[in-house]
């Protein structure tokens, strides 16, 4: 379907929330029982949205104060902050029977150090409880992430603990045509951004005032989080920082930029380069590089390719001149995307070549790739789904040549 309106309306279907629903939780309890659990327990929150399709906002995002229990053939229960749980009643019918406080957290343990035990040895308790009504108190549960006294505290009560991780992201491998859908539409908002900066960024610009720009423009069409913009230009362009900073841009600066924004529930990974002015002959053949390795990649997009034969053709560390992959990990990267930043399969020459993963029709990859040469760098980011005979491109931004700014609405050539 591509991008629509960004509301959903009484006249159109445009995304069937109702069906994003019911198949996220229909294959997160399909790998419950594929793993062997009893039951999954998880705290983080892409994965309570992901079963649950609630969220609190970016506040409760590491404070560990939120969970939600499932199993293969019960429907989870969502452990809400209790000041949220009436409101949530009213918004999500399809859960509100079944939300309870959550009595296991101490906001990171800030609590004082005796409610903190206490806390976590009554929700032990009471998870006990649940689990010997379903019948799978003997069965293993799967946790993804949470505090030490609270692992202690079920331990105690006898359950059986192991990672839940990775039952939690298996079922987010493939994703469904709505999963594709939204993830569109926030790749959308994103290059509507990328425009301000080709319109706007001038010398004098500092990189954070850039940051700034985008955010705001990004909320505006719809976004509900931004969790990362990286604004990075000039001499700090080469090695790359992964950041921002008040540095102010100058006349033939490089500058290339990050977003990570959500829409609905799902990111974006997009990474743009621009330059400030024409570009140099050596910044066009800078570009040039990470371009090229890029879609060297990309062309390899289809199912039957393991993330193997894709490591395989971005350069060696010793070839970047860095002395090992795992201090190269992250230049020349893929990865899932969806209802996380980062989901299953990850595509690096640091474990690929040992471990290599299989593509499939309807994984949804970020592919990014990083060249710098004398205080000059590039990163170029794109997003694809795979599809039953190769890819389909899903970010459209112009990639293929440098970008000048500023910029007085050019036509572009098309890639």
């Amino acid at each position: 379907m591509g991008t629509l309106g960004t509301l959903a309306t009484d006249c159109e279907i445009r995304i069937d929330y109702e069906k994003l629903r019911k198949d996220r939780l229909r294959k997160t309890q399909e790998q419950i029982k594929k793993d062997g659990l009893g039951a999954l327990l998880a705290f983080d929150h892409d994965a309570i949205r992901y079963i649950t399709s609630t969220k609190l906002n970016d506040w409760m995002n590491n404070k560990l104060a939120r969970a939600t229990l499932v199993s293969a053939d019960r429907d989870p229960i969502l452990y809400e902050a209790g000041s949220a749980i009436e409101s949530k009643k009213a918004l999500c019918p399809w859960i509100s029977d079944r939300i309870f406080p959550f009595t296991g957290g101490a906001m990171r343990g800030s609590f004082p150090k005796a409610v903190v035990y206490d806390q976590a040895r009554q929700f032990a308790k009471q998870l006990k409880g649940i689990l010997t009504d379903w019948g799978v108190e003997k069965e293993p549960l799967g946790v993804d992430i949470t505090e030490i006294p609270f692992i202690l505290a079920l331990q105690d009560e006898g359950i059986k603990v192991v990672d839940g991780q990775q039952t939690i992201l298996e079922p987010q491998r493939i994703k469904t045509k709505e999963e594709v859908d939204l993830i569109e539409m926030s790749i959308a908002i994103d290059e509507a951004a990328f425009w301000e900066v080709v319109t706007h960024a001038k010398p004098g610009m500092k990189e954070n005032e850039i940051n700034g720009l985008l955010r705001k423009r990004i909320y505006e069409l719809g976004a509900e989080e931004i969790q990362n913009v990286n604004v990075i230009s000039g001499n700090r362009s080469q090695p790359h920082p992964h950041d921002a900073s008040d540095r102010m841009l100058r006349m033939g600066d490089m500058l290339y930029i990050d977003i990570v924004s959500v829409f609905n529930g799902y990111h974006t990974c997009y990474y743009q380069t621009f330059v400030i002015g024409p570009p140099s002959e050596k910044q066009q053949r800078v570009y040039k590089t990470a371009y090229d390795w890029l879609f060297d990649a990309a062309k390899l997009l289809k199912p039957g390719v393991s993330t193997a034969e894709i490591a395989k053709v971005w350069p060696s560390a010793q070839e970047l001149g860095l002395s090992s992959e795992a201090e190269a990990f992250a230049l020349q990267l893929g990865h899932g995307i969806g209802a996380t930043h980062w989901a299953k399969p990850v595509i690096s020459r640091w474990f690929s070549f040992d471990h290599p993963e299989i593509l499939q029709e309807g994984m949804v990859f970020a592919l990014e790739t990083y060249y710098g040469e004398d205080g000059d760098g590039a990163r170029i980011e794109e997003m694809f789904v795979v599809e039953k005979d190769g890819y389909r491109q899903l970010s459209k931004f112009p990639s293929k040549n440098l970008v000048s700014c500023p910029s007085s609405g050019n036509v572009f050539p098309r890639d």
